[in-house]
């Protein structure tokens, strides 16, 4: 299996996707992996896998951000009823109807 450390700023969104998918309320710090890297610095990383690969994505609170803006972003549930142009208003009542 292979094993890849990942900066913030390489994320492509297939790992992105995985790191919300396995932390979709985010990460504790039982879920760090923390070691020194060759230049003898203390690195802190989340882990996803895929079939062949392991990833250590490197932890800051700018991938904390990616995170939650692609979660936003991707988000299935999320009704946005604001740009929806099928609303009718009824004046009598005001209510709206779909």
């Amino acid at each position: 299996m292979k094993r890849v450390i990942v900066d913030f700023q390489k994320l492509n969104d297939e790992i992105l996707e995985l790191l919300v998918s396995k932390y979709p309320y985010g990460y504790s710090s039982s879920d760090i992996i923390r070691f020194k890297n060759a230049a003898g610095e203390w690195v802190d990383c989340a882990e996803v896998r895929t079939e062949d690969t392991i990833y250590l994505v490197k932890v800051s609170k700018r991938l904390e951000n990616a995170m939650s803006d692609y979660e936003d972003d991707h988000d299935p549930d999320e009704d946005d009823y604001a740009d929806n142009e099928d609303i009718e208003e009824d004046e009598d009542d005001n209510q709206a109807y779909y």
